[in-house]
């Protein structure tokens, strides 16, 4: 919302920089994104008064003497349409600055000289939408009584200081001029609102008699109506056209302007209907029709469903409830008689209307948000006298409504303790009560009890928490002292959860892997992929946005290739990534459908640089404290290569699994040669060991001896390992795999393995005769599984 500072100090008694009051307000809790002044960066620019025009044949230029309070006439070529003599109008001097810091010189136009511009608003900083419409096209009058040679600036309040307003939906009272003076009021201590009333001159003609309101909906808490006969529709005086400028809206003529005008300071929408085109005198408020239809105020044909609010005459619709007028009783120049119309309709409904037919507007935004139901009458009567001091007319006696609504006040009860605690403060009841004065609300104290009344102007507090924040902001965000949790006697720590997470990103980005976060939700199909959880049911959403984001993942691995397939896309060929997060498992618990979050992580690995190996050898430093690790060759996971992937067992329980993605996969996903793993968290959480025991390096040298066998294709290094473990030899530190073989001098249906076995005691040298006593043992249990020793 844009605020007027110099319509603001007409309310409040302020009198500090805008940039300060800014300030305070935004630590407040009412944002402010910005300060604006119009005539900032302007300068030269005069109140003129075009003498005469002449045309330049065969252009749609003329010569225009105009009096710039010099003591001769000025010529400036001017190519506006609406250019006559005996105008008032907006000149930019030779030297001028005008928008977009454009700098005028003198100049020829058509071989005539040209000694300034005469500019229309936009060209000054004004927004299109803001222009009267008159004036769209063209230049723009100045008032008769402007003197020529003076600055425009005063004329058109360029000077005033324009707030633009952030704000959010639980604080709407402050979409009006009198709710913001209030909330100035309430943060600058000792300053008080003072609001103008409008003394009401009815004629002896009853209102009753000229229309009737009757309400059809439960969707309208009231609907009330004033009229007004004999009006002059005419443009808006220049200081009423100003402050709607200010305020961001454009000016129409002075009915309108009037509804506009108290729409910003009450806060309260209205509408102006041409008396004289009703057809009936009876005006019934009810829902529309399936099909029914409405010609609003922009032309357009509006089909209506039962869900749309509309008033009618005659039983035809005069216009969309809350949004917009109808066309045929628009307000026009031929106007002589008002209805003037204020009302309380839902805010739901009117969100619903306006969003279907994208008609937003000021009226709709604050009927959706809230609106002071204590004013709804304060501002209609405020906007007829209003209408009778600037178009004439006489007001009909009385207002017509359909009930006698009155806005209620709220009381909210708490105490000074909970209020305290709640803000770590020690305020007394008498300083509390204070900030209540100032916010205007009345309190009644009982012992340590506080039972506030809340005027309906503030209809966003109903309960302690908006007492709680009210109190904060007004004493001071800034004022409340910084302390500690008081924890008592509990020391802070990770949980082991959060440790092994934390040493997981570790290993994986000192292996030079990239940490990213890819969607939790994904299709139906990819949600499933990489996985052999007991999955029972997938957790979709009701309403997804679309179909890519419409299922909970149960892998982290396809996520992973999409963001590998996106950077592959963009040339980046060597990709090293990971993730921790967690997947969504629903596992059939017939007493709780909600989904199982499972922590996982998983990494990907693509480009020339790696193969199994590297990905593997990753798995392995990360596993590196943990017992008994073991890989087995794995074909159960369709989606990675059945030659290549492996599942990851510590001890007996498998704990992840590691391959290369299967290559009709990769060509889905439109990527390279690609190897994945999984781990799951929870699962080495549970099997990690409980402390890492330190014992001292050996004294004594480590020996080596090389063993070659020969297998069968199908045996596993694993198979092998498990051998050698299974010998049971105590001297046996380590088994590495160094050589794998096939070709010639060995059978196509056998394979050479070689590995090194080493050997260490911490008690003594070994000697070669206890280093072949142990070879002979471990050779021993090989031979009896069907190896043979090359």
């Amino acid at each position: 919302m844009q605020v007027s500072y110099n319509w603001l100090k007409e309310l409040v008694d302020i009198d500090v920089p805008a940039h300060d009051l800014s300030e305070k307000m935004s630590t407040s809790g009412i944002e402010v994104e910005g300060v604006e002044v119009r005539s900032e960066g302007l300068s030269k620019l005069v109140v003129g008064e075009v003498l005469s025009t002449e045309a330049i044949p065969e252009t749609h230029l003329n010569i225009c003497q105009v009096n710039v309070g010099e003591e001769l006439p000025t010529q400036i070529v001017c190519g506006a349409p609406n250019i006559k003599a005996g105008i008032k109008v907006i000149v930019a001097l030779p030297g001028a600055r005008i928008a977009g810091n454009y700098k005028i010189k003198k100049g020829k136009i058509r071989g005539v000289e040209s000694l300034g511009m005469i500019c229309s608003l936009q060209e000054i900083g004004f927004p299109e939408n803001i222009v009267p419409k008159e004036y769209a096209e063209g230049i723009y009058y100045l008032p008769n009584d402007a003197v020529s040679g003076d600055e425009i600036f005063d004329y058109l309040e360029m000077h005033d200081e324009v707030l633009e307003l952030s704000i959010t939906p639980n604080r709407a009272d402050a979409l009006s001029m009198r709710g913001v003076a209030h909330e100035v009021a309430a943060i600058y201590e000792g300053k008080t609102v003072h609001f103008d009333e409008k003394v009401l001159t009815e004629s002896d003609v009853k209102t009753s008699d000229k229309v009737s309101v009757t309400v059809e909906s439960d969707r309208v808490s009231t609907y009330t109506m004033r009229v007004i006969e004999n009006v002059a529709v005419a443009p808006s005086p220049q200081w009423l056209q100003n402050r709607l400028m200010s305020e961001g809206i454009r000016p129409i003529n002075n009915i309108v302007d009037v509804t506009n005008f108290v729409l910003m300071y009450f806060g309260q929408p209205l509408h102006a209907f041409d008396y004289a085109k009703f057809e009936d005198k009876a005006v019934v408020v009810r829902q529309a029709k399936d099909d029914e239809t409405v010609t609003t105020l922009d032309g357009v044909d509006r089909k209506l469903s039962k869900e749309d609010t509309i008033i009618t005459v005659a039983g035809k619709p005069v216009a969309l409830a809350g949004v917009m007028g109808d066309k045929d009783t628009e307000v026009s120049a031929k106007t002589t008689t008002i209805a003037l119309e204020a009302a309380i309709f839902d805010g739901t409904t009117i969100r619903k209307t306006s969003q279907k037919f994208n008609l937003r507007s000021e009226s709709s935004a604050r009927f959706e948000k809230g609106i002071n139901q204590a004013d709804v009458t304060n501002a209609l009567d405020y906007a007829a006298a209003m209408i009778v001091e600037l178009a004439g007319g006489t007001l009909t006696q009385g207002i017509v409504a359909n009930n006698d609504f009155t806005a209620k006040d709220v009381t909210v009860s708490i105490t000074v303790d909970k209020l305290n605690r709640s803000l770590g403060l020690s305020l007394d009841t008498a300083a509390i009560i204070s900030i209540f004065d100032r916010l205007g609300f009345t309190t009644a104290v009982t012992g340590d009890q506080l039972a506030v009344t809340v005027p309906p102007r503030r209809w966003d507090i109903s309960i302690e928490a908006d007492l709680i924040e009210e109190v904060a902001r007004i004493y001071g965000y800034d004022n409340i002292p910084n302390t500690l949790p008081q924890a008592g006697n509990t020391i802070g720590e990770l949980t082991p959860a959060q440790r092994l997470s934390r040493e997981v990103r570790t290993t994986l980005e000192g292996a030079g892997l990239s940490e990213v976060i890819s969607y939790s939700l994904t299709t139906a199909e990819k949600a499933v992929q990489f996985t052999k959880l007991p999955v029972k049911q997938l957790t979709a959403l009701a309403m997804p946005m679309s179909e890519e984001r419409s299922t909970l993942r149960v892998n982290l691995i396809s996520g992973l290739l999409d963001i590998v397939s996106y950077n592959l896309a963009r040339g980046n060929d060597r990709l090293a990534l990971y993730e921790v997060g967690k997947v969504f498992a629903t596992l059939g618990n017939e007493t709780d459908k909600r989904p199982t979050e499972l922590p996982q992580v998983a990494f990907a690995l693509t480009g020339k640089d790696y193969d199994f190996y590297a990905i593997k050898g990753i798995i392995e430093a990360l596993l590196l404290k943990f017992e008994q690790v073991r890989f087995e060759a794995d074909d159960s996971i369709v989606e990675l290569h059945p030659g290549r992937t492996a599942r990851i067992l510590i001890g007996e329980t498998e704990v992840g699994f590691v391959g290369q993605v299967h290559p009709v996969i990769a060509k889905s996903y439109d990527i390279f040669e690609t190897y994945v793993a999984n781990l799951d968290l929870t699962a080495l959480l549970l099997k990690q060991p409980e402390q890492v025991i330190f014992t001292d390096i050996p004294k004594f040298q480590a020996s080596k001896r090389d063993i070659a066998l020969l297998v069968d294709r199908t045996t596993t290094n694993q198979d092998i390992l498990d051998l050698i473990q299974g010998s049971k030899v105590k001297t046996l530190i380590k088994a590495d795999l160094f050589d794998v073989y096939t070709g010639e001098n060995v059978a196509s249906d056998k394979k050479s393995l070689a590995y090194t076995l080493t050997f260490q005691s911490a008690d003594k040298q070994l000697t070669d005769d206890e280093i072949t006593a142990a070879v002979a043992k471990i050779t021993k249990n090989i031979l009896a599984s069907g190896a043979e020793i090359r």
